[in-house]
């Protein structure tokens, strides 16, 4: 089944630059988290600190998979809100040297039509970070 996607448009919520949302085809090397394909609704390749995005295009007839990596010590706490309704909330330790990672998986209807928006609070400025929301169908 093939569904509609509204193109996405993804902004600076907090301090950082989030390069590579949604862009590029795969990671660089010592990527935290790799593209995810076609039911990727938003990519954040690598960013460090606190940040988040903004995006559109969620369906509501499909489940959601929110998941964040990251590394350098420290953790990093993530909050979704859809349509002005919080949908997920988690914190994921930061190991110094290896990645760690957290998701959450939202039944079909949990993210409404239209935008989302994905924050991510630092416990440190030096703590890098990846993260993808998709929508497998």
């Amino acid at each position: 089944m093939t569904r509609p996607r509204n193109s996405f448009v993804t902004a600076v919520l907090a301090a950082g630059v989030l390069a590579g949302a949604g862009a590029a085809p795969a990671t660089a090397a010592g990527g935290l988290l790799p593209h995810p394909g076609p039911d990727g609704l938003v990519w954040v390749e690598e960013s460090v600190g606190t940040g988040g995005v903004a995006s559109g295009g969620a369906s509501a007839g499909l489940p959601t998979v929110l998941t964040v990596a990251c590394e350098g010590g420290g953790t990093v706490n993530v909050t979704m809100e859809s349509q002005g309704h919080r949908v997920a909330g988690f914190t994921v330790d930061c190991p110094v040297g290896a990645p760690g990672a957290g998701s959450a998986a939202m039944a079909a209807g949990v993210v409404r039509p239209g935008s989302f928006t994905v924050g991510v609070d630092a416990s440190d400025e030096s703590v890098r970070w990846a993260l993808t929301v998709t929508q497998p169908e």
